[in-house]
């Protein structure tokens, strides 16, 4: 089969002074690339810190253009079912639909349809190895720039901790620079973004606080190490890597 296949562990920990540097969670990940130019994302996500814990498992297709094709997302919250879904995009020449089937104990069972104008940048999936592969939309050869970021997710939560139903984001993207990181699983050349939630409708409750990540500089867009500030104050990094 002509395909490639990159996995790695990125480690969750809080910059809380309450929990400096302590674990709160880690995820496992997954990309396999097809001799077709498609693409299939896989994680499991698990979020200790804070309560309610968090078990998110994911699988996400794009094209062989890096359009999303369809994404299935089962939750456990608190150690219990909190929903499971597939949401399916049908992309046209103006716009496209985005579906969404579901189940949770809270929705029952729901079918959702959205038809949207325009164009997007992909499926927000929560997952921190998802966020580094949706930098890819940014156009490097402008240089450090910032532009708007469309996409569609499953959960408008800030940890995508409610059952899956379609929500439209709109999310500031910014291109920061390149630099020489290392971390527990290497060292790599990376480019700068920040995620700044000021475009609107950003993501569900209080506005995001900025979110700075390190992602490597080449066509893999590996997440490296990153985190967010305010009131969030968590920090990610790369332990493990296998190409």
């Amino acid at each position: 089969m002509r395909h490639r296949t990159i996995s790695g562990r990125i480690a969750y920990t809080s910059k809380k002074p309450e929990m400096l540097d302590r674990p709160r969670g880690q995820e496992w990940f997954s990309f396999t690339h097809h001799g077709d130019g498609s693409t299939i994302f896989r994680a499991r996500c698990e979020i200790e810190e804070p309560a309610p814990t968090v078990l998110r498992d994911i699988v996400y297709a794009l094209d062989s253009e890096g359009r999303p094709r369809d994404l299935h997302v089962h939750l456990t919250v608190g150690d219990a079912y909190m929903g499971s879904g597939w949401m399916h995009h049908s992309p046209g020449e103006q716009g496209g639909l985005i579906e969404c089937e579901s189940f949770g104990p809270s929705i029952g069972r729901l079918s959702q349809k959205m038809p949207y104008s325009g164009a997007i940048d992909g499926f927000g999936t929560h997952p921190i190895a998802g966020d580094g592969y949706t930098t890819r939309c940014m156009d490097i050869s402008k240089g450090p720039h910032r532009r708007p970021i469309r996409v569609f997710l499953p959960s408008p939560d800030h940890r995508g901790a409610t059952p899956p139903m379609i929500a439209e984001v709109g999310i500031g993207l910014e291109y920061v620079g390149d630099e020489r990181v290392t971390v527990a699983a290497g060292s790599f050349d990376c480019r700068h973004f920040r995620f700044v939630d000021d475009e609107g409708p950003g993501m569900g409750g209080m506005p995001h606080p900025h979110y700075d990540m390190w992602v490597t500089a080449d066509a893999d867009s590996i997440f490296v190490q990153g985190g967010v500030g305010g009131y969030m104050q968590t920090w990610y990094e790369l332990v493990e890597l296998e190409r």
